[in-house]
């Protein structure tokens, strides 16, 4: 028998070494070029040798592409699509030490020279020599190595299941990547008669609280939706304060309302979402006068368990509404003690009403042409230019305003969840039952993923359409962002996480644990699947 390259923990951990070194910050050249690498290292495997039609890069969008290995056993059709993100965020808070953030064995050297810098959680994981330090060696590349040493595995001991390795760029951003991927998905089942039967995703194990080492696997994904806020005022000059209204002071009242607003606030299965907060709230006017500020905008993140985009809208209406009345009232009250007129009311609609509006007063090829002009501009990502086409419609319709125009900025990450699938309950209790027995490591199941997944855009789940909302009211929608609703629901299998344990994503700190990710978790996710063979749960 071939023997296994990546079958110990030494070399997972040479590997995984070798991997976080190709550096793939989102946005950038080496982003670019990670998949190219990482397709050069697959092909050093015999399986890939023999079928490299198996082995394919496709593009997702900005010169970035995806990868796809797939295993196939001759008399298997039942497929694990095992899933993964290659893109990291920046390491500018490394500081001096950065040009090692991408050497996981080099920094967690120096870090023991350099350790009273670090918070006292750290500390004590650094000297207990469990954690390797390094940008990417948590969030995800350890989940991407881990279904590398699995399809070789299953390629060498010729297991009687397919699996698809999936692996995307910029889920940090606007998982572009995984979007674009679910139509190559779609095509790889027809084109290789494949059921898709789990989609298995290797994002690392999330601390609840500090100190917290409990190891945990995830039934479901929790969602995220910006609803936003284009803020539409009247400008004056400062010497005349009240014969206008400040973009600034209409937004105080929305946003007073939408910060930490329990009633987006959802809860099931004993979990709840954390409150919604303001990400972002800024005026729009690019330099400094004495004129006052009448445009201003803000994006709100919410977190989604059951509810969908219409459902969301609605609420954020209902809110911005009562916002809006609030700052009449207020308005009106100022305006009154100092013996003036109010210039107007303030109103609330949805950006596909200012949309409609606009097409009948100055038509659709005048419309077309200012979104084309601000969608060229490429300075500004999909949340600007989204404000800026709605910003760009009310100005050629201030007979609306004052105003709150209400939208959508992307991204989008439905809520997913498959607690309640067969085959996901046995595959939880087979992680808990060998967990405990084999490494007595004690599993806890959370039924929403804490942090945004590419598992999102499988197994799409809305009868009623809900998603329509975020279509009609998205100003970039079809332009420079979509997401394919429709081939997503035909995406059709139960979703899981197991991932490696480790700590402080996004931080300089981030590290993961190395018995977990090159011993226990391995072992535990090749005996999972191997049970589903078995057992033949799938069916």
């Amino acid at each position: 028998m071939t023997q296994l390259r990546w079958g110990e923990p030494e070399s997972l951990r040479e590997l995984l070494c070798e991997v976080v070194s190709w550096k793939s910050m989102t946005l950038t050249e080496g982003e670019c070029e990670f998949p190219v690498k990482l397709l050069a290292k697959l092909q050093e495997l015999d399986y890939f040798t023999h079928h490299p039609d198996h082995l394919r890069l496709d593009n997702a969008d900005l010169g970035r592409r995806f990868l796809t290995a797939l295993y196939k056993h001759p008399e298997a059709s039942e497929t694990i699509v095992l899933i993964s993100h290659f893109d990291t965020v920046n390491t500018e808070e490394y500081g001096d030490i950065e040009p090692l953030a991408y050497q996981p064995e080099a920094l967690t050297k120096l870090l023991h020279e350099r350790i009273n810098d670090l918070p006292e959680d750290a500390k004590q994981d650094l000297l207990s020599g469990e954690y390797l330090f390094g940008r990417g060696t948590m969030d995800m590349k350890m989940g991407l190595v881990m279904h590398m040493s699995l399809i070789e595995k299953a390629s060498i001991e010729q297991w009687p299941i397919n699996l698809l390795l999936l692996t995307v760029p910029d889920e940090e951003v606007n998982s572009s990547g995984m979007r674009a991927a679910v139509n190559k998905l779609l095509e790889l089942k027809e084109q290789h008669k494949l059921t898709y039967k789990l989609f298995l995703n290797g994002e690392p194990v999330f601390t609840q609280e500090p100190g917290d080492r409990k190891y945990y696997v995830y039934s479901g994904t929790i969602g995220k939706i910006m609803p936003s806020a284009l803020f539409y005022g009247k400008e004056t000059h400062v010497g005349e304060p009240l014969s206008g209204i400040t973009a600034p002071y209409i937004a105080s009242f929305l946003t007073q309302q939408m910060e930490w607003n329990s009633g987006f606030q959802e809860s099931v299965l004993g979990e709840k979402t954390p409150l919604p907060v303001t990400l972002q709230q800024k005026d729009l006017k690019l330099e400094y006068s004495t004129q006052t500020p009448y445009r201003a905008a803000a994006l709100y993140n919410v977190f989604l368990m059951k509810k969908n985009a219409s459902e969301i809208m609605n609420l954020f209406e209902e809110v911005a509404q009562e916002a809006a009345r609030a700052c009449n009232e207020a308005y009106k009250k100022i305006c009154l003690g100092q013996g003036v007129a109010p210039v107007g009311e303030v109103r609330v609609l949805r950006y596909e009403e200012l949309l409609k509006y606009a097409i009948g007063k100055i038509g659709a090829e005048h419309v077309e042409e200012i979104k084309r002009n601000i969608l060229a501009n490429k300075d500004w990502d999909d949340r600007e230019k989204s404000l800026r086409i709605a910003d760009a419609l009310i100005i050629q319709c201030q007979e609306l305003t004052p105003a709150m125009v209400l939208l959508y900025a992307p991204p989008y990450y439905p809520a997913i969840n498959s607690s309640e699938d067969e085959l996901v309950k046995k595959c939880v209790d087979y992680v808990k039952e060998e967990g405990l027995q084999k490494f007595n490591l004690p599993v806890h199941q959370i039924h929403y993923f804490n942090g945004i997944c590419d598992l999102s855009y499988v197994n799409y789940k809305d009868e009623g359409e809900g998603w329509t909302a975020f279509v009609t009211n998205t100003p970039v929608w079809g332009e420079s962002y979509s997401i394919p609703f429709e081939g997503m629901k035909l995406l059709d299998a139960p979703v899981l996480n197991v991932g490696p344990f480790g700590k402080d994503a996004h931080k300089r700190t981030e590290r993961v644990h190395m018995k977990s990710a090159f011993e226990e978790v391995p072992a535990i996710v090749e005996g999972m699947i191997k049970m589903m063979v078995h057992e033949k749960v799938y069916v």
